[in-house]
């Protein structure tokens, strides 16, 4: 085991993997010679050459397009999104042909790309660097939408995803880049699967799901009323799809009351599903209703501090609906 942060835990399972493998190739705005905008690449060019890390032009549609391309001739891509927000042009490539090709060739061809997004608020990065896109995304067949939070988790999720035959859209976020560290394989072989959900905290009173920077702002608030006699579960979703309703189901009858967080709009968010599933197949176990916790009905994050601070969930808050949730 080794301690890093999770940016680190991206860098040093990339690395890694290209080392293993010489068909990876990593596409995108920035990653080669300046190393990518969040450092993820420092070094890649230098060590794989600019045939294999290749700075493209800000047109996203072209880096999914082309990755796509690459992929089916038999290299293995890597295509970072800067931000998440801009992958808004390559929602064509993306949806109606990465997602599609293995369907509409009846199983003859494959999409092994990895689609990295840094994603989420937090950072004052306002209307275009803080968007939350993973509904958008987990809502397509043939997709898979990962979302890990820890340097561990980043480490087997992202080398499973990059060993994945299919599409993954892997969702890092920012705010926890480097403001999260903890321990990591040094196992180069270390895979997490993609789809199960973690039980990152035991509780008896209430079963909290999230993922994303809400997984470590709820294990805060679970912390912070643990003081006041109230034991709160806290489940990592991780995996949006495909989701782990075995894990979501079984702990969520546990204690019968359930609150999901997530930053996104929570209107039509990827808590929504969570609930819908709880509500159909666990409501005889239900002492409360499915609550959810989420981002306002505004349009994109603000730009000033007290507003952004406004938009997003926080621990303070998220107590709060504990709270609300636990005497109900």
């Amino acid at each position: 085991m080794t301690e890093k942060s999770n940016v680190q835990a991206v860098h040093d399972t990339l690395l890694s993997e290209f080392r293993r493998d010489e068909r990876y190739i990593l596409m995108g705005e920035d990653v080669g010679v300046r190393g990518g905008v969040f450092r993820v690449s420092d070094g890649f060019i230098e060590e794989f050459g600019k045939h294999r890390v290749i700075d493209m032009p800000v047109a996203e549609s072209s880096i999914v397009g082309i990755a796509i391309g690459a992929a089916i001739g038999g290299l293995l891509p890597v295509a970072e999104m800067q931000f998440a927000d801009f992958s808004a042009p390559a929602f064509e490539q993306i949806v109606d042909e990465a997602a599609r090709i293995r369907y509409r060739s009846n199983g003859a061809y494959g999409v092994p790309i990895v689609i990295r997004m840094p994603w989420g608020g937090g950072i004052r990065g306002a209307l275009y660097h803080s968007q939350s896109v993973e509904a958008f995304y987990a809502h397509v067949p043939g997709l898979k939408v990962v979302v890990p939070s820890t340097p561990r988790d980043i480490t087997g999720m992202l080398r499973a995803a990059l060993r994945d035959p299919d599409p993954v859209i892997f969702l890092e976020h920012k705010a926890t880049y480097r403001a999260v560290r903890g321990d990591a394989p040094d196992d180069g072989e270390f895979t997490i699967p993609l789809g199960p959900a973690d039980v990152k905290r035991e509780g008896t009173d209430i079963t909290v799901f999230a993922y994303g920077l809400m997984l470590h702002h709820s294990l805060r608030a679970a912390e912070a009323l643990s003081n006041e006699g109230i034991s709160v579960a806290v489940v990592d979703v991780r995996s949006l799809r495909p989701l782990d309703a075995a894990t979501i189901l079984r702990e969520a009858r546990k204690t019968g009351k359930c609150l999901i967080v997530y930053e996104d709009n929570r209107l039509f968010g990827a808590g929504a599903e969570i609930a819908a599933l709880i509500a159909e197949e666990a409501f005889d176990a239900l002492d409360a209703p499915v609550m959810r916790l989420g981002g306002p009905e505004v349009p994109a994050m603000p730009y000033n501090k007290p507003q952004e601070d406004w938009f997003m969930p926080d621990p303070e808050k998220i107590a709060t609906k504990m709270r609300e949730l636990a005497a109900y």
